[in-house]
Formats: structure tokens, C-alpha cells, sequence
């Protein structure tokens, strides 16, 4: 088959957890897992970026007016 047989058994035993024999996250949990983990890095960079505009407009509004 040309398939390593550490694959396989990877295979085999996420097969297994995905019926219900072994005890693990399914590969639909493991692909939410993974979804929301994404979701949170992409939301704590747009947090970043909005504490760092935040804080240089809070700086631009504190500095006297030149006109």
C-alpha cells in the first residue's frame, strides 16, 4: 500500500475514538478545537491592535492643539 505503518495506526486509533471504542476527542471535536483556537488568536490580535490605536489616539487627543 506504500503506507507507513505509524500512519495506519494513527488512522486506526482515531477511527476507534471516532466510534466511541477509545476515549479521546472525536475528529469533528478535534476540528472544532482546533476552529476556536483559531478564532481566539484572530480576536486577540484584533485586541492588540485596537488597545494600540487606543492608546495613540487617547495620546494625540492629550497633546495641545497647535492652532
Amino acid at each position: 500500500m506504500g503506507i507507513g505503518t505509524e500512519s495506519l495506526r494513527t488512522w486506526l486509533r482515531q477511527a476507534e475514538i471516532d466510534a466511541g471504542q477509545r476515549p479521546g476527542l472525536s475528529s469533528e471535536e478535534r476540528e472544532r478545537l482546533k476552529a476556536l483556537e483559531r478564532e481566539n488568536r484572530e480576536l486577540r490580535r484584533a485586541n492588540e491592535i485596537l488597545r494600540t490605536a487606543s492608546a495613540f489616539f487617547a495620546a494625540e487627543l492629550d497633546r495641545p492643539s497647535s492652532r
